[in-house]
């Protein structure tokens, strides 16, 4: 009888077990790359997913813009999957977005960033993605306490509930702040390897980097979203108000994110290019919104949104010529058009900078 009972156990010794699958939420930052790092080094098997919401900082204004030209224009999420060597899921998410943005149940930080709804959204969204994929659990590079409105401790366990993904939540960088997670309780992975982070230093983040060998990684900036941007969140907040409903397409935050917004008028806005990788980036949405550039001069595209009179359209022109290589000269030709429609012109003097009030800049 006891020899059958050790050669029972040696057998059970030989048993391979599956091997666990994790799915980590991916933005590109530090954070997440150090969390799914810290699973990877468990013999976990993860796969990244990003979500496209339309906001991202990232890829966009940098592509366009002379002055990020010292930047390297990359995707960050496409670049942390890279280094990690791990497959990335990029999915869409703009149309479901957007009842998050519009009307967060937790409302909205300092600007219009829904933070903590998003976290939810976002994690939901995960956890669709996992039992479709059959996969154990979730990683994101969550540090309590390192953003007011969606990391504090009493939020945690919101997300983690409201969400649906429960204790199959894995925060690897404050995961001994909290309680034990199902990975953990079940020995997929040892909860000894994770991490007590808390707090907004980032020193216990840019050691454990070195520790795994990450000498570059993209460095934080105020967060991965416009909707954090004061700027930003003016300019989409005028947009809700002139239009008299919080509403939006992917075009109209797009726009957003490129060149000067003027409003003269409640009635008619400018957005104005700023450099040449604009005016290219604004060519684009010509055939939609009337239209004005110089034709005497050098000098910026404009897209005008709105209904303008003959008054306004002259006084658009005027400001299109006060942002042109020639902004000094007695006159400047605009050319205006209208879609596809035939183009016509103006000759107009350029408006001075002291007669741009600082109200009209949104």
């Amino acid at each position: 009888m006891s020899n059958s009972k050790i050669h029972l156990r040696a057998s059970n010794s030989n048993i391979t077990l599956p091997k666990r699958k994790a799915v980590a939420l991916i933005s590109g930052g530090l954070d997440s790359m150090l969390a799914t790092k810290a699973i990877l080094e468990q013999n976990v098997h993860v796969e990244g997913l990003n979500f496209f919401t339309g906001f991202c900082v990232e890829g966009h204004t940098q592509a366009l813009r002379k002055k990020d030209t010292q930047k390297q224009k990359r995707n960050n999420a496409l670049w942390v999957a890279e280094q990690l060597g791990i497959k990335l899921h990029i999915i869409d998410i703009v149309e479901e977005y957007k009842s998050i943005v519009i009307n967060p149940k937790y409302g909205y930080g300092a600007n219009l960033n829904p933070c903590l709804d998003c976290k939810i959204f976002m994690i939901q969204k995960a956890k669709e993605w996992m039992l479709e994929n059959h996969f154990d659990f979730i990683i994101t590079g969550e540090v309590m306490g390192q953003r007011p409105k969606s990391q504090r401790k009493h939020l945690m366990p919101i997300v983690a509930k409201e969400s649906g993904a429960e204790d199959r939540l894995v925060r690897p960088l404050c995961a001994k702040n909290l309680p034990p997670t199902l990975p953990e309780q079940q020995k997929w992975i040892d909860r000894e390897q994770l991490f007590n982070f808390s707090g907004r230093n980032r020193k216990p983040q840019m050691n454990l980097a070195n520790t795994y060998g990450f000498a570059e990684y993209a460095q934080p900036a105020g967060g991965c979203c416009f909707l954090t941007n004061e700027h930003y969140s003016k300019k989409l907040q005028d947009l809700w108000t002139h239009r008299g409903e919080k509403l939006y397409e992917l075009d109209d935050i797009l726009l957003l994110k490129v060149g000067r917004h003027l409003r003269p008028r409640p009635h008619f806005k400018l957005i104005i290019s700023r450099e040449e990788g604009e005016n290219h980036y604004l060519e684009g949405y010509c055939h939609q919104f009337i239209h004005l550039r110089p034709l005497s001069h050098p000098g910026p595209i404009a897209l005008l949104e709105g209904e303008p009179s003959a008054e306004d359209l002259h006084l658009a022109a005027q400001i299109v010529a006060r942002f042109s290589s020639r902004r000094t000269e007695a006159c400047v030709t605009i050319q205006i058009q209208q879609g596809r429609d035939d183009p016509r012109t103006l000759e107009v003097i350029p408006l001075a900078s002291e007669a741009i009030p600082e109200d009209w800049y949104i």
